[in-house]
């Protein structure tokens, strides 16, 4: 018999119930996730044989797993078969219910909510008109922006329906959809809009979508509608902002939680009253006044949002606070429509702790971050975050929609639909990067090396599951197995790379990333192997999850720390990045973060070894860091992981691998692997260590992304933003060490002052503050002298001033 083998005693405890209790079998019904005393009803079970008979009828596996929190969307669950007769009830979060139904297969269906928040979200099905829900699984909530266009309806020309009622901007829209996406013939199209009301920063803030009102009734399915707009009625043109809805005509207008198909959300220019098409301008600027009256009683948010990193490279490095702005992404072509004379810009990952607002930080062709105070162009700090904030659901927390109510309409009101644009700028400058700290790296690649927070780089080829860093500052863990690398022969080589790496901080979720025995690369949420068809990007508990195209996986916790993992060669690259203020909080292979190489090699009991301890000292000190089942983040799902890693020693004593791979000048490899590696003594060791030049090319190409990303993050000097001199111009907009920003005035104008500024290594410019004093002819000065009798000292003074001038 297998068993899950999470906990020693779980697995202990299985097998005695187990043979008391033969021929008796649990049930997984409301079991889901379970270990039973006959069964298993946990994700594992599948791999490892010992799910209770009825696990696939109660716990559920869906397709499509995941749509827009706008719900709407008809999802099949595809492992049970239900009665046709058979009336479907399905909930989320145990509250939130919609109506199912069975298809003529048999098969079940499900209609997922509007929700406010991203993420998995559980629900229940249920076959008794709502009185027991004993079916269970997960749907995956996702921002309105990530779900594919033909999960959408499209405003065509987009741009038009967002300034329709402006100057030149007039005449017929279109929408279009994939009319396949809704089995009915005829349609309806409606209007909602969304706001948020009650107190701001208060319990009684709430968010809601609401009905307005239905655009056109029964019209024919055939993925297109084109209309003339005229002026909302009644009070429904007070809704600038909002959503377009298309459901079957078959179901009552406004009616929730039915199958839909929404627009992107707009500014709803289209719809707006006649006072907004007769002077767009003036309705707009009262609208920008009105919002800047309210932020002006709002809590400054600046205040507590990270500031931004001096330059694109760090910005691009610190994957663990920062991520790519889809609006404005340097690898999509730079088409950064709202921020002129940029080619990248960057969120930052987590909202700010009370107020929960978003940082922008947004960057030029050279890397220097463009701000607001010198472009339009300039990044801007958002009192909403885009992506939303943990926990969700109640403003300013809304994925996508607070953002656009507080940062977006009102972009619209002062920038885009009247010239007020430096009200705006004024609610929202950019920060600049004084106070930015880059984090810093460790790594380890290859067969496998080691390059600590602190500097230093080691080579501990031990077997076995190893603590990589702890932190008693956030209960960080992250956690590497190890396995043996293969000679080209098959046969098993004197040297072992990272195969696994797992994570956990605080509560979080638990993170997996490994090669499977086929070395396909899989990723794990909470011991369950994730699906990245539909979806790249993740919002779990206590993290982000991110995978790219060619399985690239960043882990992104809420502290900052960020965690990149790559298949490379046949073995895992990982990267860990942490903030300063995990600075003297961390312990583990790779050391301890604090800037001091001398207590690198720290064991558990506080003992040191000097930098620079033998290979075979360093083997002491990687094995001093096994870890153990209790506190063991790691799946074992298999048998092989089973008695190799949960049942085996975490350490293996029997394991000892070469220490100094030997360059055998007859070897015809070695000639290759010269070619190939130069004097990088990693990559040669893995040609060694392995017999393989596609290792060490590996190995190769992490030390050199290792050594480039340390470069990336290294500190840089900002003197802070230098503001023009009244009736005059600079000529400069970079801040950073080095950097001179040069005055000028206007025609009229003298300079006092300096001339040119430039940013010292102290933080501070050097030289005075530039003015520019209007010249006053002598014969001026004189005339008023006599007039008014008091030529006194200045006047003589700046007279004496102006004369050697003309001289």
């Amino acid at each position: 018999m297998k068993f899950s083998g999470i906990i020693v005693s779980f697995s202990i405890l299985f097998t005695l119930t187990a043979l008391r209790n033969a021929g008796a079998q649990d049930s997984c019904s409301h079991q889901c996730g379970e270990l039973l005393s006959t069964c298993s009803c946990q994700v594992t079970c599948q791999s490892l044989g010992n799910c209770c008979p009825d696990y696939k009828e109660f716990c559920l596996q869906i397709s499509p797993y995941s749509g827009s929190l706008m719900g709407g969307k008809d999802f099949l669950i595809e492992n049970t078969a239900f009665n046709t007769s058979s009336v479907l009830t399905c909930r989320f979060k145990q509250e939130i219910k919609t109506s199912g139904y069975t298809a003529k297969d048999g098969k079940g269906h499900c209609i997922s909510p509007l929700l406010y928040e991203t993420g998995f979200i559980p629900f229940e099905v249920s076959i008794d008109d709502g009185r027991t829900f004993p079916y269970s699984g997960t749907w995956l909530s996702v921002h309105h922006s990530k779900v594919s266009d033909e999960e959408k309806c499209t405003l065509v020309n987009e741009t038009k329906w967002q300034y329709y009622g402006t100057p030149n901007t007039y005449g017929n829209l279109t929408l279009t959809w994939t009319h396949q996406a809704l089995a009915e013939t005829h349609v309806n199209v409606e209007v909602w809009g969304y706001h948020e009301t009650g107190d701001s920063y208060s319990e009684n803030w709430l968010a809601e979508w609401k009905y307005l009102y239905t655009l056109a009734r029964e019209i024919p399915n055939t993925g297109k509608f084109t209309f003339t707009p005229i002026p909302a009625e009644g009070n429904y043109s007070t809704w600038d902002f909002g959503i377009l809805r298309i459901t079957p005509s078959s179901y009552s207008d406004g009616q929730s939680n039915i199958p839909s198909l929404w627009s992107n959300e707009h500014a709803l220019a289209w719809h707006l009253g006649k006072d907004f098409r007769d002077d767009p301008n003036a309705w707009a600027t009262a609208k920008c006044m009105e919002w800047d009256r309210k932020e002006e009683k709002l809590p400054n948010f600046k205040e507590e949002i990270i500031d931004c990193p001096c330059t694109l490279a760090q910005a691009r490095a610190d994957t663990g606070r920062f991520h790519t702005d889809y609006g404005c992404n340097i690898e999509k072509g730079s088409v950064c429509t709202y921020h002129p004379g940029a080619v990248h810009c960057v969120r930052a990952i987590q909202a700010s702790p009370q107020y929960a607002a978003g940082q922008q930080c947004c960057y030029d062709s050279t890397g220097t971050q463009i701000l607001t105070h010198d472009s339009t162009g300039g990044s801007t700090p958002d009192r909403g975050h885009d992506w939303g904030s943990p926990p969700f659901l109640k403003p300013p927390r809304i994925p996508g929609f607070s953002h656009w109510l507080y940062d977006v309409i009102s972009f619209y009101y002062c920038c885009l639909w009247s010239g007020n644009c430096q009200f705006y700028m004024k609610r929202r400058p950019s920060s600049d990067c004084r106070t930015y700290r880059p984090p810093r790296a460790a790594s380890a690649f290859g067969d496998p090396h080691f390059f600590t927070f602190d500097g230093l780089n080691f080579t501990f080829n031990g077997l076995g599951e190893y603590l990589l860093v702890e932190s008693d500052l956030t209960s960080l863990r992250v956690q590497g197995r190890t396995q043996q690398g293969h000679l080209p022969n098959g046969t098993g080589a004197q040297g072992t790379g990272l195969s696994a790496v797992a994570m956990q901080e605080n509560n979080s979720d638990v993170i997996e990333v490994r090669y499977s025995e086929d070395l396909n690369l899989e990723v794990l949420l909470n011991q369950k192997v994730l699906n990245f068809s539909e979806q790249t990007w993740m919002d779990l508990k206590g993290l982000f999850l991110h995978s790219t195209p060619d399985q690239n996986i960043t882990v992104m916790f809420s502290s900052g720390c960020g965690v990149e993992i790559r298949g490379n060669g046949g073995f895992l690259t990982l990267t860990v990045l942490l903030p300063e203020k995990f600075m003297n909080h961390t312990q583990g292979l790779f050391g301890v973060m604090n800037g001091n190489t001398e207590d690198e090699y720290t064991f558990r009991n506080k003992t040191t070894l000097p930098v620079h301890a033998s290979p075979q000292q360093l083997f002491e000190f990687g094995a001093n860091w096994a870890i153990e089942n209790g506190t063991s983040l790691f799946t074992y799902d298999t048998e092989f992981l089973l008695n190799n890693f949960f049942y085996g020693e975490k350490h293996s004593a029997s394991f000892l691998p070469v220490f100094f791979p030997y360059e055998d000048p007859a070897d015809s490899l070695v000639e290759e692997m010269v070619s190939l590696c130069g004097s990088d003594p990693f990559c040669r060791f893995d040609v060694l260590t392995t017999r393989s030049l596609q290792v060490g090319n590996s190995t190769r190409l992490s030390h050199q992304n290792h050594k480039l990303l340390v470069e990336h993050l290294e500190p840089v000097i900002s003197c802070g933003w230098l503001d023009h001199p009244i009736n005059g111009t600079k000529n400069g907009t970079n801040y950073l060490l080095g950097s001179t920003i040069i005055f000028l005035c206007s025609q009229g104008y003298e300079l006092t002052g300096s001339k040119e500024r430039t940013c010292q290594a102290s933080g501070a410019w050097s030289g005075d503050t530039p003015s520019c004093i209007q010249k006053i002819a002598i014969e001026q000065l004189i005339l008023l002298g006599c007039v008014f009798g008091i030529v006194g000292v200045a006047v003589l003074a700046r007279l004496t001033f102006l004369c050697r001038k003309e001289r």
